[in-house]
């Protein structure tokens, strides 16, 4: 297993050296759709597109006083986790968020700190004692984290009336790809909400309408140094003290997903990542992240940051293939051996310095 090791290794710095770039280009301009597929598509490389969708009415309107204006009273599904990691490893659970129903005015308000006990509280009463009903569902609307993040096409499913903001596909792509996208989302959150680090099976077009959004990128083909386990899943629920609780679910298939945390990844535990090249980028007001499939990415976003992006339907063709017998390499029992082996002699060198 060592030689698979090495060849491994060998074949993402080889990747690096032959096409990937050091960090993610710029373009001026919607591309045209055959250069953008032979130049991004097909290469399986991001970029950052700047004026791709400055015809857009959203970048101008889409003030908390228009959108709570226009779908206030709108019920939304509300992602809401004790520390902003939903869909995230937690001990040996896979926790979900706890999804919640909220009036898109509930969540702007939560977004603009107009939750409190003094002024004038979300529920629209002048003042509520500290022991009342509506202090305590005060109290429990407030904790946590709460990220709108439904990622089942929720523009044109939850808020369509939206769509006349902006477009509902990006033209240029479509023809690019010749298929129309499988889903429209939208995304508005705190600060603290965080997408930890995965990869998804789409060509996605990520659209910032206001704010700015942090992504840690890195290739298929460091999948090598990318740790992966499997989990039982759970949900998170609040309590009625404002506790939140993992409660896994029964009866579920473990998920595979990825401990680690490029903010402050573990080498100790995870020795193999040192040789991992991530990329990082921020995405600003106005610019558009074209996010290939397959790549891994980790994204923290500013404070009540909203977007839009387009997911297309990667093709499941040779690069796919290639991909999955990575991925079976990856996973080989011999090779998790390999990587506890180097792990052990790292600790023990540390005992003899």
């Amino acid at each position: 297993m060592d030689a698979v090791q090495e060849r491994l290794t060998e074949f993402s710095q080889e990747a690096h050296e032959l096409y990937l770039n050091t960090s993610v280009p710029y373009l001026d301009g919607p591309p045209e759709p055959l250069d953008f597929y032979r130049d991004w598509i097909g290469p399986n490389k991001p970029c950052i597109i700047r004026n791709a969708f400055s015809h857009w009415p959203a970048l101008a309107r889409w003030t908390p006083d228009y959108l709570r204006e226009k779908i206030g009273s709108k019920v939304v599904s509300v992602a809401v986790t004790p520390n902003g990691y939903a869909d995230a490893v937690a001990g040996n659970y896979f926790v979900m968020p706890e999804e919640r129903k909220m009036s898109f005015s509930s969540v702007l308000d939560i977004i603009e700190g107009k939750v409190r006990c003094s002024g004038r509280p979300v529920c629209g009463l002048d003042r509520c004692g500290s022991d009342s009903l509506v202090d305590r569902m005060f109290q429990v609307q407030r904790n946590g984290v709460f990220y709108v993040q439904k990622q089942c096409s929720n523009l044109l499913q939850e808020l369509p009336e939206l769509i006349d903001d902006l477009e509902p596909h990006v033209a240029w792509m479509s023809a690019a790809l010749g298929k129309m996208p499988d889903a429209v989302n939208f995304w508005l959150g705190e600060e603290k909400a965080i997408t930890s680090m995965h990869k998804d099976p789409y060509e996605n077009l990520y659209c910032v309408i206001s704010g700015e959004k942090h992504f840690i990128l890195l290739p298929p083909t460091d999948r090598p140094f990318i740790p992966y386990g499997v989990y039982r899943p759970a949900v998170y629920l609040e309590q009625d003290s404002g506790e939140f609780k993992v409660v896994g679910t029964e009866d579920s298939q473990k998920v595979p997903w990825i401990p680690l945390d490029p903010l402050e990844p573990d080498l100790e535990q995870y020795p193999q990542y040192r040789w991992a090249q991530p990329l990082r980028c921020s995405v600003k007001a106005g610019e558009m992240l074209y996010l290939p499939s397959l790549w891994f990415h980790h994204v923290q976003q500013s404070h009540g940051c909203t977007a839009v992006n387009f997911w297309y339907d990667m093709e499941y063709d040779i690069k796919y293939n290639y991909f999955q017998l990575l991925e079976s390499l990856c996973e080989a029992p011999g090779r998790h051996e390999f990587r506890n082996g180097v792990r052990n002699q790292r600790r023990t060198e540390s005992a003899s310095e």
